[in-house]
């Protein structure tokens, strides 16, 4: 009987924390201010985001005071690449004949200087002969004049002293002078002639001294590069006829010198300006953009479009930018004046969308590595920053890198706290 009381005493006690912990639960569970209570601790928190220090300088997290500054504006706009119009050099020939070597080769990049062709031309061969034989000419005609001044001088001695010369005969010494003397012009003006048509075939003045010297022609024209560049057009071979009258043998650009046009609207044109700051992304190499200049404006409007081109300069040659690719490029505008003071601008980064909102994390006062979402407007974006219209006053302490981390743990809080 003993043992049955001791056994039921026994039992009793080891029930009643359970009974009390059931109570406990059955009174909340009943009790909606114990509820309510409850869950507003959860709710209070739902919206921020915890790090420790160690975790918030592992991932670069960056606190900020807000600043007010002038944004740039930003227009971007369809463009394509060209070649540089002022760096580019059709190659003729100003004489006619055969392509007798050829060493320019279709892309290969020239100096200023270099040989690219030469010509063997009858034509100058027979220009340089005639120059030849008016400098003989020219020599030939000094020895009348010489001949003739010296009678002319026994003549008019003879007639000063009255030796029985006449003064017909003194007169006919004259003219035999002035006639040996314009034939003398006449000479030299002729071997003047044919040394300037060996100019205007294309010979210096240093090789044409080289032929008077030697007198031995030289029928072969050599083609030199005017500019440094590259052979982007060859419309000859070997042995190929040329003349002056083709508009070119060869084409020469210099690709570190392109242009970029850019079309842009006839609304928005009065808003470019020279010199303004461009860059240049291609499809190639959509990661990263270059960097350009405008240096013209086209004066007139394309009446299909309604867009006048605008010409981009880039600052370096880059090998994804080449001549007819297409490109999207991004003006920067003045920024606009109102009078009023220059808006928030902060990192477009900073800026997130939490629950379809944007917003900006901020720190919470007295809470270290603690971060909530606070709703912004947002305004003109340029250089990967925002301007904000409302949200954040100057001053305020925001997270300026990282914004997108605080994002992703703020989302799985929130899930957490669904379940």
């Amino acid at each position: 009987m003993k043992t049955r009381i001791l056994l039921l005493v026994i039992s009793l006690v080891a029930l009643t924390p359970a009974c009390e912990r059931f109570r406990k639960k059955s009174d909340a569970d009943t009790d909606p201010d114990a509820n309510k209570a409850e869950g507003g601790a959860h709710e209070e928190h739902a919206d921020e985001v915890h790090l420790t220090a160690e975790a918030i300088a592992t991932h670069g997290i960056v606190v900020a005071n807000a600043e007010r500054r002038a944004i740039a504006r930003r227009l971007r706009v369809p463009a394509r690449v060209v070649f540089n119009a002022e760096a580019m050099a059709h190659v003729g020939t100003p004489v006619r004949g055969r392509v007798a070597t050829l060493t320019a080769k279709l892309g290969a990049e020239v100096k200023r200087g270099d040989e690219l062709l030469t010509i063997e031309s009858p034509e100058l061969g027979e220009a340089q002969s005639d120059l030849l034989l008016k400098i003989a000419a020219e020599g030939n005609a000094d020895p009348p004049v010489d001949l003739a001044k010296r009678a002319l001088e026994r003549a008019q001695k003879l007639y000063e002293a009255a030796q029985g010369i006449s003064l017909a005969d003194l007169q006919r010494r004259e003219a035999e002078l002035r006639v040996a003397e314009a034939q003398r012009a006449a000479a030299k003006a002729a071997r003047v002639a044919s040394e300037n048509r060996l100019h205007l075939l294309g010979m210096t003045q240093e090789a044409v001294a080289r032929i008077v010297r030697t007198g031995e022609i030289e029928p072969r024209f050599k083609v030199f590069a005017p500019i440094d560049g590259t052979v982007i057009e060859r419309e000859i071979t070997f042995g190929h006829l040329v003349d002056p009258s083709r508009e070119s043998l060869l084409v020469l650009a210099d690709l570190s010198h392109l242009w970029v046009l850019a079309d842009v609207p006839e609304a928005r044109l009065g808003e470019i300006e020279l010199g303004a700051a461009a860059s240049v992304v291609v499809a190639s190499a959509a990661d990263h953009s270059h960097d350009g200049r405008v240096t013209a404006i086209a004066p007139q409007i394309d009446p299909t479009t309604r867009s006048a081109q605008v010409r981009i300069e880039v600052v370096e040659r880059h090998a994804e930018i080449r001549p007819g690719v297409f490109a999207e490029v991004e003006l920067t505008l003045p920024a606009k004046g109102d009078g009023g003071p220059p808006p928030i601008v902060v990192p477009e980064d900073a800026v997130q969308t939490v629950e379809g909102r944007r917003c900006v994390f901020v720190p919470i006062d007295g809470e270290p590595g603690a971060f909530r979402p606070v709703p912004v407007e947002t305004g003109e974006r340029s250089d990967r920053s925002v301007a904000l219209t409302a949200g954040l006053e100057e001053g305020a302490p925001y997270v300026a890198k990282g914004a997108f981390l605080l994002k992703a743990e703020l989302g799985k809080s929130s899930a957490g706290h669904e379940h």
